[in-house]
Parts: structure tokens; sequence; C-alpha cells
């Protein structure tokens, strides 16, 4: 039994909302971002092909931009960069107006989903949506961070890239019905847990 750990971003530039696992995306196959869409497409399509050709136990879960404590401060996500943007005082980067929106689901809440998934009846394959549904703007995750930490930081606008996302919102109702899971960590919480990790980690280095 092998699990894929697929990602939300085969869904691309959804024109559907929120995204269920049935919905095809809306990919650009030779933007810049295309390289990780389209890799983790095709490896779908491999283990399905395994799974059909060799009789593979596999399960594909499609993670919707998970974060949480021991989140590495340089790995250009969001969340971590907002939080040691805060916390070090620097101005807190955002990328067109702020705008488009993101769920953001707290790493205890996907583990469990994985741990369901992979325990799960054999027919239980996937794919399937693991994230929180709760959408939020990139400006709203800013305040939030920058509430929660204290800092003074301000905020800055950059041209958004060519071909990100507007919307990303996942559809968990197969998750609730097959898994019987959902996100309990709301996003105040959750970001309560990570500012505590990245503050000691940062106190830590200087």
């Amino acid at each position: 039994r092998i699990l894929q750990a697929s990602t939300s971003e085969v869904y691309g530039d959804p024109e559907v909302h929120p995204q269920p696992e049935g919905y095809w995306g809306r990919v650009n196959p030779v933007g810049p971002r295309s390289c990780y869409d389209e890799g983790k497409r095709c490896a779908e399509t491999l283990f399905f092909d395994y799974r059909r050709q060799h009789g593979l136990q596999i399960k594909v879960a499609r993670i919707f931009n998970t974060y949480g404590p021991r989140m590495h401060p340089d790995d250009g996500r969001v969340v971590s960069n907002f939080i040691v943007q805060a916390l070090r005082g620097e101005p807190i980067t955002l990328y067109g107006d702020g705008s488009q929106t993101r769920s953001f689901c707290y790493v205890d809440d996907l583990i469990e989903g994985l741990l369901r998934l992979m325990s799960s009846e054999p027919q239980t394959v996937g794919p399937i949506n693991l994230g929180n549904p709760s959408e939020f703007t990139i400006r709203e995750l800013a305040e939030k961070v920058l509430a929660q930490t204290g800092s003074k930081s301000q905020m800055i606008f950059k041209p958004l890239p060519e071909d990100d996302p507007l919307q990303r919102q996942p559809d968990i109702q197969r998750a609730a019905q097959l898994l019987d899971w959902q996100p309990f960590v709301a996003l105040p919480q959750g970001l309560q847990e990570t500012i505590g990790y990245f503050r000691e980690l940062l106190a830590s280095d200087t």
C-alpha cells in the first residue's frame, strides 16, 4: 500500500469553486508554475496505471496549503513567509492586491486525514481532497499574522506572478463520507502554535 501525496495544484487556476475531486482542473502546461502542477498530475496518472495493470494498492491525497510547527523558515510558503517577516520586523510581502484566496489546513488535521486514508478499505483509493474549507484572502492572512505576532511590520504589494491561482478551496465531501474526516483546528489557533514555534526558532538563531 503506497501513498501519493498529491496537491491542490493539480486544479491550477480553477474555474470551479470549491474544487471537487471530479474537477479536471485548469492548468497552463507551459507556464512558470507548470512543472510542479503537471509533475503531480503525471504522478497521479502513473499511480492509477500501476493499480490497473499490476493491482498495486494505492491511496491518492490532494493536499491543500498545509502549515504548522516545524515548517522551514525559508521554504517560500505564504504562512512561513508572513510569520518570519512579522517576527523580524520586515515588510510583509503580498503579491497582487491580496484578494486571492487560499484555505489553510493545520498539520495535525492533515496527518489525521492521511492516517484515515491509509487505513481505509482497499477500494478507497482517491483522489481525496484533504484541506480546510475555511477560505481567507491573502490580505486577511497577513492581518491575522500581524495581530497575533504584535508586529509593527507594514504590508507591501508586488506584482502578481503569472498563473498564480485567484481562488483555492477544497470540497471535502468525499473525505467526510469515506473517511469520516474533517479539520478541527481553526486558523487563529493554528497560527498561534506556528508563531510560537517560529518565535523560539528565530530566538535560538540569534
